[in-house]
This record gives structure tokens, C-alpha cells and sequence, in this order.
């Protein structure tokens, strides 16, 4: 759909809107690609979040590439009023470590009026893919 709004105003409204969870991971926006349907943001997640020493607990992982997936959907379509997750996939490839710079990118892979299929990766600061996941997502919109 399309959005008569630039990048900067759908950053500004997605991170004043952003759950506290996300800057409790050190996390924030920093783009948005309407034409990719894609959302990506950064990650600094504190040691307070990690186990046996800075490998970050896999639910916080798979939260950050949930909110990388959903503010896809949020930042493409300004009809969405709420995501539901029905399905979550998470696939770990390496090790993600706390207090390093983490980029978590979320792209709209398909999407109907009610049904979002999307994706996501967390990369390290040298470009490795450290987990990547797939969900699928119940629409909501607004009346």
C-alpha cells in the first residue's frame, strides 16, 4: 500500500511508539525501506540479558527478530492496527554475544488483508548471520 510518508516521519513514529522491551535490548529503529518492506534495527543488548558470560538467551533473540518482523508490516502498511504472531520460527547459526553492535533487519515477505508470511536476520558487526527466522502473523486493521 501505498505511504505519503517519508522514512524520517515513519522512524520518528515507530521508535516514540517502540515497546520498552526494545530499548531495554538497546535497541532502536534506524530504517525503514518501503519499497523492501523492510525495517532494520540496532541492538546493544547489556550483559543483564545474556547468560554464561555475553552469549545473549535465545528468547531475547528471537524477540528482537520479532520486532524487526513486525515493524515491517507497521512501516509499510499505516492501515495496521495490530500484529498477532501465529507462528514463530527461529533458526540460531552462531553465537550472539551482548554488548556488541547487533543489526536486525525484518522484511513483509508476502502479505493478504489479514496474513503477514515474514522474515528476519540478526547480523554481527562483521556481517555474519547469527540467527534467522520466519513467522506468520494475523492482521489487524484499522476500522
Amino acid at each position: 500500500m501505498a505511504n505519503s510518508f517519508s522514512e524520517n516521519d515513519i522512524l520518528a513514529k515507530l521508535n516514540s511508539h517502540s515497546p520498552g522491551f526494545i530499548k531495554l535490548l538497546g535497541g532502536q529503529i534506524v530504517a525503514a525501506d518501503l519499497e523492501a518492506r523492510s525495517c532494520t534495527f540496532t541492538f546493544c543488548v547489556p550483559l543483564d540479558f545474556c547468560h554464561s558470560g555475553n552469549i545473549v538467551q535465545g528468547g531475547f533473540v528471537s524477540a528482537m527478530l520479532d520486532a524487526a518482523m513486525s515493524h515491517a508490516v507497521f512501516s509499510c502498511d499505516p492501515s495496521v492496527e495490530r500484529l498477532s504472531s501465529l507462528e514463530i520460527t527461529t533458526r540460531y547459526e552462531s553465537v550472539t554475544r551482548g554488548e556488541n553492535l547487533l543489526t536486525v533487519t525484518g522484511w513483509v515477505r508476502r502479505m493478504t488483508r489479514t496474513i503477514a508470511f515474514l522474515e528476519a536476520d540478526i547480523r554481527s558487526e562483521s556481517a555474519e548471520i547469527l540467527a534467522v527466522a520466519h513467522s506468520v502473523a494475523k492482521i489487524g486493521r484499522k476500522a
